[in-house]
C-alpha cells in the first residue's frame, strides 16, 4: 500500500502480546488519517456493495488497481458489479446473520492475506413521519443500518489490531446532523453511526488504524428514488464514489459531500432548537 507518508506498518512477527502496542498522537494540524495516495495492490473488503455508492466504490476501486472482497445478499449482482474483474473477490453475506461474517471474513483473509480497509456500506431506507413507523420495519432497520455494524467489527478488528494497520469507513449520512422529517427511523441510526465514528476514532487511531467517517448528501440511488421531496445538490454515485476515495486519499476524518449543501446542515445543527424548529416549519413541512 501506497502513501503519501511512510507506509503502513507491515505485520511484523511474534505474537501481539509480543511486541510493543502502537502509538498515535493526536492531530492538531494536518490529516487525521494516514493519506492513502494509491489504491493499487489494497486490500478492500467492501459490504453493501450490489447497487449505489457501494458498487461504485468497488468498480472505481477495481479500475485502480485494489484488491475488493464484494459483499452483500445477492452473489450474481455481485459478479456483475465485479464485470469478472481479477481483483475482485466475491463474498455473499447477509449482514444480519451474525456466523457468515466470521465465516467470509476468514474466506477473504484466506485469498487476500489480510484486510486493509473494511467499507461498510449497506443501508436500508424509507421515508416516513413518526405516525407512519411500523414497528417491525424499524426493528430492521436499524438492526441493518447500526448493530451489523458491530458484527463487522468483531470480524475485522482483532486482525488489524494484531497488525497495527488498517481502516475502518463508516458510511453515515447527513441526515444524522440534525433531526430532519421524514428520516423517523433512518436519520437515527446515522446520528448513531457519526457517534459510533468518533468514538472508534478515538480509541483505533492511537493503536495505528484509520477511521474515515462518510456523510453523503442526497446520492441517486434506489433508495432515494423513493423520496418525494425536492433533494439539493444531488449527485450521481460516480460523484459519490470519487469524493470518498478522495477523502481517504487526503487522510479526512469526515468526507462530506457536496460541500455546497453539507455546509448549510452544518450550520443548521448549531442553531438553537426553536430557530432550528422555526425553519423546518417554515421551509421543510410547509
Amino acid at each position: 500500500m501506497n502513501t503519501q507518508s511512510k507506509p503502513l506498518p507491515k505485520e511484523a512477527a511474534g505474537t501481539a502480546d509480543e511486541r510493543a502496542p502502537i502509538s498515535r498522537p493526536a492531530v492538531l494540524f494536518g490529516p487525521m488519517n494516514q493519506p492513502v495516495s494509491d489504491l493499487r495492490g489494497l486490500r478492500i473488503w467492501l459490504v453493501g456493495a450490489s447497487s449505489g455508492i457501494g458498487a461504485e466504490l468497488a468498480r472505481q476501486a477495481l479500475q485502480a488497481g485494489a484488491r475488493v472482497a464484494l459483499s452483500a445478499r445477492r452473489a450474481d449482482v455481485l459478479q456483475e458489479v465485479a464485470a469478472a474483474h481479477k481483483n475482485a473477490f466475491i463474498a455473499p453475506l447477509d449482514v444480519l446473520c451474525h456466523d457468515a461474517w466470521r465465516d467470509q471474513h476468514a474466506r477473504i483473509v484466506e485469498a487476500f492475506g489480510g484486510i486493509d480497509l473494511l467499507v461498510f456500506c449497506a443501508a436500508k431506507y424509507r421515508p416516513e413521519r413518526t405516525w407512519e413507523v411500523q414497528e417491525d420495519e424499524a426493528e430492521h432497520t436499524l438492526r441493518t443500518n447500526v448493530a451489523s455494524v458491530y458484527s463487522a467489527l468483531g470480524a475485522a478488528l482483532p486482525d488489524m489490531l494484531a497488525r497495527g494497520s488498517g481502516g475502518i469507513a463508516l458510511v453515515a449520512s447527513v441526515a444524522g446532523y440534525v433531526g430532519l422529517p421524514g428520516a423517523t427511523v433512518y436519520g437515527p441510526g446515522k446520528a448513531a453511526l457519526i457517534n459510533l465514528a468518533e468514538i472508534l476514532y478515538s480509541d483505533l487511531r492511537p493503536k495505528g488504524l484509520n477511521v474515515y467517517l462518510i456523510n453523503p448528501g442526497f446520492v441517486k440511488t434506489d433508495l432515494t428514488d423513493k423520496n418525494d421531496f425536492p433533494m439539493p445538490a444531488i449527485q450521481t454515485p460516480q460523484q459519490a464514489a470519487t469524493a470518498i476515495w478522495r477523502g481517504i486519499s487526503e487522510g479526512r476524518f469526515e468526507i462530506h459531500f457536496p460541500r455546497r449543501f453539507t455546509a448549510w446542515l452544518k450550520i443548521l445543527r448549531l442553531l438553537p432548537f426553536r430557530l432550528r424548529f422555526m425553519l423546518f416549519q417554515r421551509f421543510m413541512l410547509s
